[in-house]
């Protein structure tokens, strides 16, 4: 039993290692009771893998390690996957949560996540790289976290997106994957009509000799 729970306990360390863990705002608050006001910490917490899930967890408690504690054990529940398209996104989306709104687009590899605050956690734990936002309406931090996990909830994959539109799956990626597909079609057609060529110049030079 022992060597059991040790087991246990040695994978959960593992998947603590593993996980992304961002705190993005702590605010304390204040709740009316019949002796005065109670006072507590309230802290807002991002999660995820890198590599295309992420969650949002909120901790409330008396004193601000419990309540980060709580809010990393609802975010690490709460984690949900996305679909991703290399180190960025398959398409524009706009998403509204509370107040805030927070619009996301595609970007072509190297132009970075151009973002800030929740946003820029929220992205960087799931995993993009390449990504520009606007984030709208309320600077809330706690809305402003939960809008983008919507938008990325609400993504689709290129093939869902070909299959919803009556499109082929090239014709929804990108421009810069299909500026590359296309490069890669062309690397793989040259050299035929090279060989080709060459095969006739062979063919000329043993007429002629």
């Amino acid at each position: 039993m022992a060597g059991r729970r040790d087991r246990k306990d040695s994978r959960r360390d593992d998947e603590r290692d593993e996980i992304d863990e961002r705190v993005v705002d702590i605010k304390r608050v204040a709740k009316v009771i019949k002796g005065g006001r109670r006072f507590a910490f309230r802290t807002v917490v991002i999660v995820g893998d890198n590599k295309g899930r992420v969650g949002v967890g909120i901790g409330k408690a008396r004193g601000v390690p419990d309540s980060i504690r709580k809010a990393s054990e609802r975010a690490r529940k709460n984690m949900v996957s996305v679909a991703l398209s290399g180190t960025t996104i398959p398409h524009e989306i706009t998403s509204r949560y509370g107040g805030a709104k927070v619009l996301l687009k595609p970007a072509s590899p190297g132009t970075g996540v151009i973002a800030g605050g929740a946003v820029r956690a929220v992205l960087e734990a799931v995993g993009v790289s390449d990504i520009l936002t606007k984030s709208q309406g309320s600077a809330n931090l706690l809305n402003v976290a939960m809008a983008t996990v919507e938008a990325l909830r609400s993504l689709h994959s290129a093939e869902e997106l070909a299959r919803m539109r009556g499109k082929n799956v090239n014709q929804v990626l990108p421009f810069w994957e299909r500026r590359e597909m296309a490069k890669q079609q062309r690397g793989t057609t040259e050299p035929e009509p090279v060989a080709e060529e060459a095969a006739v110049a062979t063919a000329e030079e043993n007429g002629n000799g």
